[in-house]
């Protein structure tokens, strides 16, 4: 139940406390979550920008539909896609499965043809889609993991990906911005830490077949 009892803790921080910060330690918790996400065939297509720069923060505001939380908050994250998805994405990701378990290549071959022939195929908008839906996988991880450590989080998909890869110079890195995620503390003042969560009764969106 202490689970349930932090996410119910939980809710999305829209005045964070710019006086607190976070600690490294509580920063690469973070970190090692988002890189233990569940992504669709373990394949990662999803970068994680860590801002904590007030100056930059401030910039971001502005591509934020003036929602100063970015600005207040100990530290942004911004979860991006990989532009391109292709067959030395895939053929690297194979190799790093080598290399971490010895798999033997022909053990790997089937699986190999399957996703490069899937990925070099298939459209560039179906895979920034695909790509996409990693990305909110991740954001649920990482809501999770803050709720656990008592981190104030508030998830945002009402920003300019396009000011985000400017101010950010994602697209140099390959990368746009498709999720953001201002983390810290909440303030004392903050009107929707006290507001009750407003659910559908489980009852309504739990539907359990038995044998």
């Amino acid at each position: 139940m202490e689970l349930i009892e932090q996410l119910s803790w939980r809710y999305a921080t829209k005045k964070f406390d710019d006086q607190r910060l976070l600690s490294a330690e509580q920063i690469e918790v973070i970190q090692q979550s988002f890189g233990l996400t569940a992504t669709s065939y373990g394949l990662q297509p999803l970068k994680l920008v860590v801002v904590q720069d007030k100056a930059i923060q401030e910039q971001l505001v502005a591509h934020s539909f003036g929602q100063k939380q970015v600005g207040q908050a100990s530290a942004v994250l911004v979860i991006c896609v990989e532009q391109v998805v292709d067959a030395a994405f895939v053929e690297n990701y194979f190799d790093r499965v080598q290399q971490v378990r010895n798999t033997p290549a022909e053990v790997l071959a089937p699986f190999r043809k399957h996703l490069l022939e899937n990925f070099v195929t298939k459209p560039k908008e179906d895979l920034q889609l695909w790509a996409s839906k990693q990305a909110y996988i991740a954001l649920g991880n990482l809501l999770t993991t803050c709720a656990i450590h008592r981190i104030d989080s508030c998830p945002m998909e009402g920003f300019s990906p396009q000011g985000y890869d400017e101010v950010l110079g994602l697209t140099s890195r390959g990368l746009t911005a498709t999720l953001v995620m201002p983390i810290g503390y909440r303030a004392s003042d903050d009107f929707m830490a006290s507001l009750a969560k407003v659910r559908r009764p489980i009852s309504e969106v739990i539907i359990e077949i038995k044998g």
